[in-house]
């Protein structure tokens, strides 16, 4: 009920925002600007509301914690039901980032392999370049299951569009809990329960970052594994400092590793 109350609140501030200029242009003068007034009074309520909103919701953590972080001020515009459907969003492509970093990972260190989870050993090189050396009979399960998926989800989560709910999650669903918890690790407790909602977010979040910069990382470099981009980094950079040390101790400086000109410049030295 208290979430109805606040859809309807939200909605109503929405409205009258609309309908302000409306006003004014209809009643000039002292009329016009307390329709005004009162539009802005509307837009900060809904506005504080959706604030009061996100301080409830797991995620806040520190150092963003002073209130929450949204340094471009997103919320101020955003209704409760924009804010519950923009963490439905942050949590799926969180968990798809998550299962992204670790196949990346995993790919790599695998790819000598003669398992069956690298087609005996025939995907080679940088992950970014493993999806098109899948041959036939791969991508037709998989998207299969990606419909699955996104239909199971589509009928626990979203509401059926009819007029103003178009593009809304179900009131009394919670975002991101769709009932898959095979291994039965969701805890009863309350605050337990809402710790590890912040560590699956939290995690989401650097996965998401992980990704961008693995895929980054490997366009930069091409034909340039994630660990062996990093290592040559760290090796290179190790070597200098060792370098460094001895020739203030006047001992012979240690060869840096014979990279090509292209190769360091990928790898950010000049």
């Amino acid at each position: 009920m208290a979430q109805k109350m606040a859809n309807k609140r939200a909605a109503g501030g929405a409205a009258a925002r609309a309908a302000a200029p409306a006003a004014g242009a209809i009643l000039p003068g002292r009329r016009g600007t307390r329709a005004v007034a009162a539009a802005s009074s509307d837009a900060s309520s809904k506005a504080a509301q959706t604030a009061a909103y996100i301080e409830t919701m797991p995620g806040i953590s520190g150092p963003f914690d002073s209130p929450f972080f949204d340094p471009l001020g997103l919320h101020k515009g955003a209704s409760i039901p924009d804010v519950r459907r923009w963490r439905e969003a942050e949590l799926t492509h969180g968990r798809v980032a998550m299962l992204a970093a670790l196949g990346f990972v995993v790919g790599e260190q695998l790819e000598d392999s003669d398992t069956w989870l690298l087609f005996d050993g025939n995907i080679t090189g940088p992950a970014i370049g493993h999806y098109q050396q899948l041959g036939q009979g791969f991508w037709e399960p998989l998207l299969l299951a990606i419909g699955i998926c996104e239909s199971f989800r589509v009928a626990v989560a979203w509401a059926t569009p009819q007029g103003n709910g178009f593009n809304q999650l179900k009131e009394d669903y919670t975002p991101g809990d769709l009932g898959f918890d095979p291994l039965g690790l969701k805890p009863d407790d309350e605050q337990e329960l809402f710790e590890l909602q912040t560590k699956e977010l939290n995690n989401g979040r650097l996965a998401m970052i992980a990704i961008a910069g693995f895929v980054a990382a490997e366009l930069k470099s091409p034909g340039t594994e994630v660990f062996q981009h990093l290592f040559e980094i760290l090796d290179y950079d190790l070597i200098k400092e060792v370098d460094l040390v001895e020739d203030i101790v006047g001992a012979p400086e240690t060869p840096l590793p014979e990279l090509d000109a292209d190769t360091l410049s990928n790898l950010g030295f000049k």
